[in-house]
Parts: structure tokens; sequence; C-alpha cells
């Protein structure tokens, strides 16, 4: 009876697979400026530099572990882009962004993809000086964005991500049209219904936080990110 049992866990765990084997730990990066949190599977299709909202402060230490921001949607959900054939990189406040680009460029030689979510948007000037492949905005500060890069020329192919009823008021759903008509076919756009909405409407429990709807959100960025040359 004992051998009996024991081939039928045995079958149970092959049958599961990678259900049954705990989550991949975070590898943490040494870059320019602090470190970042890596996700890859074992041959990347694509890669992706992920910046979070709010100060942008993880407080990332070598070993992996980090202090703050754990519920920041980018954050919260940076292990499901490897988990769809992407490399992920969270970078902490202090990283260089074009740096985080360049390291991803050369460790995987795939094309790399900034995002920047929410007060993480406004750092997507600081990435086009490495040429990234594509950008991903989502719950962006898109007046600002579109004020700091300043003409539509200088955009590589951009996502933008945004829920329809984003209630922060400096993240209005009013502001991604005229943005899109700024960017004109560099830009494409993808709405968010529905989720759940809790607490500060300018933060991650919220709809502006696509609370509800990380898988959906994960889906469309990872499947712009594979797009892109």
């Amino acid at each position: 009876m004992r051998i009996v049992i024991v081939a039928v866990l045995a079958l149970i765990a092959a049958a599961l697979g990678p259900l049954a084997s705990p989550a991949r730990a975070d590898e943490a990066v040494a870059l320019s400026g602090g470190y970042g949190l890596l996700n890859a599977p074992r041959a990347p299709r694509a890669a992706i530099v992920l910046i979070p909202g709010g100060n942008g402060y993880l407080g990332i230490r070598p070993d992996g572990s980090f202090s703050s921001l754990q519920g920041n949607q980018l954050v919260r959900t940076r292990k499901a882009y490897a988990a769809a054939g992407v490399a992920s990189l969270v970078i902490d406040s202090g990283v260089s962004v074009g740096y985080a680009v360049t390291y991803l460029r050369q460790r995987y030689g795939r094309p790399v993809t900034v995002a920047g979510t929410s007060r993480g948007s406004l750092r997507m000037g600081e990435a086009l000086g490495a040429r990234p492949n594509g950008l991903v905005i989502t719950a962006g500060f898109l007046d600002q964005v579109r004020g700091q890069i300043g003409s539509p020329a200088a955009l590589p192919p951009v996502l933008v991500v945004h829920h329809r009823q984003d209630g922060c008021r400096v993240t209005p759903p009013a502001a991604v049209e005229p943005f899109k008509a700024w960017g004109g076919a560099r830009v494409r756009v993808a709405w968010i219904d529905g989720g759940t909405d809790a607490g500060d409407p300018c933060q991650a429990r919220g709809f502006h936080g696509f609370a509800g709807n990380d898988g959906r959100v994960v889906g469309l960025v990872a499947g712009f990110v594979k797009g892109v040359r």
C-alpha cells in the first residue's frame, strides 16, 4: 500500500508540474545607481524594464528582498512577465533607466521595452537615450509625459494602458485621446474596465492600480513587448 501511495503522489506532482513548484526567487542585480529585481524564463523572447509609481523607492537589498511598494501594480506582477516569456527587471528609484535598458539588451540580446506606471511614467524621457524598442505607459501622467518628450518623432512604438474609471486627478481618462492624437500611429491604446476600487483613488488598490485586472494588464503588455522590434 505504501508503494502505491508514493507512486500516486509522484504522478500527481508530475501532472501539476510548475504549479507544484515554489515561486522562483527574484535575482537582485547591481545596476548604475542601485539594484533591480530580475525575473526571467530560460529563453526570454523579449525584455522589459518596470518602473513603479509613487516615489519609486523599493529599498532593494543584495539578497533580493525589498522594503517598499510591494503592492504597486508593476511590482506585484513582475514574475508574471517571466511566465509569459518576457524577462522583467524592476528598478529602484536611483537606478539609471538607460543603464537598465542596456543591461537587458546585452544580457539577452532581445528587444527591450520600458514600462512606467503612474508617477513612474515621468521617467519615460530618461529611457530614450538608450533607444528602447518600445514604451508602455500604464495609468500615466500623460500630459506631463507629452511635455517632457516634446516631439512624437522621438517616440518608439508606445502602448498606453488606462482604466476608464481611473479616479486619480493627475491621471484622468480624458488625457488619453489627446496623447493618442499627439503621438499618432506610434501610439496604441488599451482600455481596462471593471475590477475593484478601494482606498485612495491614486493608489494601487483601486482602478488607478488596475486592482482585479492584473492578468489582463500583463497579457496586454506582454503581447505588445513580444511584438516590438
